[in-house]
């Protein structure tokens, strides 16, 4: 049974051995060690037991403007339904901090937009989200990825 936990300090380690190979691709964006301890109460785990299978990020930009990130699932578990159980919890979050949009950048936006997502121009993106993470990536300034917005009711 898949349970979703808020991560640990101690759970990093395992984190980014997760997504060793998606940073090495360009799919999801390099984080450190000390940028992912520092937004550690973002992050949700999906577990099965002891084994991670899967997390997130709700990554709160703005008073109206929050983004779920570095969402990764194991290969083993995709298609179960690990991953909207993780966006649904950030969502949820989203909705207790009273955020009013939640953002992605994917390149998975079928996915995002079966969970209710519409999709957007780039150019609605907020300036500091891309000085603050989009030049960080691999693919700056040319990027596939779609950006979509959740509309909190």
């Amino acid at each position: 049974m898949i349970e979703l936990k808020k991560a640990t300090l101690r759970d990093i380690k395992e984190m980014q051995s997760m997504v060793v190979s998606e940073v090495r691709d360009g799919i999801i964006l390099k984080r450190s060690d000390d940028e992912i301890a520092t937004n550690i109460r973002s992050y949700v785990l999906a577990k099965e037991g002891n084994r991670l299978v899967g997390y997130g990020s709700l990554h709160i930009h703005s008073a109206s403007l929050a983004e779920i990130r570095s969402l990764i699932v194991d290969k083993a578990y995709r298609s179960q339904g690990v991953g909207k159980k993780i966006v649904n919890f950030a969502l949820d979050e989203a909705k207790d901090y009273e955020v009013e949009e939640v953002l992605v950048l994917t390149y998975s936006a079928e996915f995002f937009k079966k969970l209710g997502f519409l999709e957007i121009p780039k150019t609605d993106i907020p300036d500091h989200k891309i000085w603050a993470d989009c030049i960080k990536c691999i693919h700056f300034p040319v990027c596939n990825e779609i950006s979509l917005i959740y509309k909190i009711v």
